[in-house]
């Protein structure tokens, strides 16, 4: 009997020390596992959590990843060296994260007169530089790359100006669409003289390009400035979105900061299905930590629509 109690209370006690251990164990996973994703997938980018992890993209991506985030973006990727592509795209595999948009240019081509003229050396641009855009995105895994076809050509009519650009992106989606890439044509707000400026005439043209590689960047501080009724213009160009970027106007900084009601934009986005990339590209409201911060709290409100 007293061998049988002596089993009896030493099991109790060794299971007692296992029970501890691996509710010690399970604590210290759920603390390395960090805080739970979004609803949406939100992709920040270089600079966003610098003052927490350091100037070292890497370092950011995983405070991000830690975050929440699952997804990050990067406009000058291109002028990344090819190790440090590679180095980002291992990074984001081994978490299990997205590579969002990286803008197709190698220069600052894209903010002069190009592809709206129908000249042959801004159609021989495209093509090398959606080329280039492969092999950039095999390194780090991309599948979207952004493009602007640039200003206006004053001397054309508006409907020759259209064809041209729509010639030039299809040769563009033939270099991208055999590698499964998708460019995304993003009308924008900087300035009158961009040829690209409405979610419609966006629409109208990846329907005349007519490929799988050719959709919609909606971006939505962009296109709240241009033409306001951002949740009616999501849906009359649903079918040609493939990503979305974010941006409070005014000021360009995070949800909560601005007129935009990102909530329910968001749960409008969510409704339908969208499973793609949503782009934070806009600055920080406060600087530092305190500013990083309240960039993931504006998130974590604004995406509190479940």
């Amino acid at each position: 009997m007293q061998r049988r109690n002596f089993l009896k209370t030493g099991g109790l006690a060794a299971g007692s020390i296992l029970t501890s251990g691996m509710s010690m164990n399970t604590s210290a996973m759920k603390k390395n596992v960090g805080d739970k994703p979004f609803n949406l997938d939100y992709a920040f980018h270089s600079g966003m959590f610098a003052s927490h992890a350091g100037a070292d993209f890497i370092d950011q991506i995983k405070f991000g990843h830690e975050k929440g985030f699952r997804s990050i973006e990067d406009n000058g990727m291109m002028a990344r060296s090819p190790a440090e592509q590679e180095r980002i795209g291992r990074t984001l595999s081994d978490l299990g994260m997205k590579m969002g948009v990286f803008v197709v240019t190698t220069d600052s081509w894209h903010w002069k007169t190009s592809l709206a003229t129908g000249k042959q050396e801004w159609k021989d641009r495209i093509v090398r530089d959606c080329k280039t855009a492969v092999d950039v995105a095999k390194r780090c895994g991309a599948k979207w790359v952004t493009v602007v076809p640039g200003n206006f050509d004053r001397s054309l009519h508006l409907d020759m100006q259209t064809a041209n650009v729509i010639d030039a992106l299809r040769m563009g989606a033939e270099v991208l669409e055999p590698h499964g890439l998708v460019m995304v044509l993003e009308p924008l707000s900087d300035n009158p003289d961009l040829f690209l400026r409405y979610s419609t005439q966006t629409y109208m043209i990846c329907r005349a390009v007519n490929s799988p590689s050719c959709k919609i960047l909606f971006d939505m501080y962009h296109m709240q400035r241009n033409e306001g009724d951002v949740i009616r213009n999501i849906d009359r160009t649903w079918d040609e979105i493939g990503y979305f970027q974010i941006g409070d106007n005014p000021g360009r900084k995070e949800p909560t900061t601005g007129e935009m009601n990102y909530k329910n934009i968001f749960k409008h986005i969510h409704k339908k299905g969208f499973k793609g990339i949503m782009g934070m590209e806009h600055g920080n409201a406060t600087p530092g930590k305190e500013g990083e911060m309240a960039l993931v709290k504006a998130y974590r409100d604004s995406d509190a629509f479940l």
